[in-house]
């Protein structure tokens, strides 16, 4: 939960928060669709899935957010399907190892490498390894380039400290 200014945990402002996420999250995939789909994407709204690391209430919003995202943008439902549980996977490990920044941010590039850029390539019949490494890729570059600075960034303001 945030405990801004050590104040009570509060389920409103999670909830919110979660919310705002989840928005957040569909307003840039769906803004940048050129970049945030396809083999080669690199999806800016996926720097938000290191939010997990500051606050529990960052996994549901980022599911949700990649779930409407997905379905908003027309993806196969193969894709909706997997891609959306990536995410939920990737939020839930990355809440569990928060303590390690960097190894946080690698669970989203190993989980989106390995089940979106599997889906991807049975999908739309494509070298496997290679579409793997080229989603991995692009979400090494926006979790690692975007998404540490923003965690960093999103501690102060919440007052969470990182233990890193």
């Amino acid at each position: 939960m945030i405990n801004m200014s050590n104040r009570p945990a509060s389920p409103v402002r999670d909830i919110v928060l979660g919310g705002v996420i989840a928005a957040l999250y569909a307003a840039l995939t769906l803004l940048l669709a050129p970049i945030s789909f396809g083999a080669v994407q690199f999806r800016v709204a996926e720097a938000l899935t290191l939010l997990p690391v500051v606050s529990p209430a960052a996994v549901p919003g980022l599911f949700i957010g990649c779930l409407a995202s997905n379905l908003l943008f027309g993806a196969p439902w193969q894709d909706v399907v997997f891609g959306s549980l990536a995410t939920l996977l990737a939020a839930v490990l990355t809440r569990f190892l928060r303590r390690n920044l960097w190894l946080a941010a690698f669970m989203p590039v190993l989980l989106n490498g390995l089940i979106v850029g599997g889906t991807l390539s049975i999908l739309y019949n494509l070298p496997m390894a290679v579409t793997i490494a080229t989603v991995a890729l692009g979400e090494a570059a926006v979790c690692y380039m975007l998404g540490i600075p923003l965690v960093r960034f999103a501690s102060k303001l919440l007052g969470e400290p990182l233990e890193h």
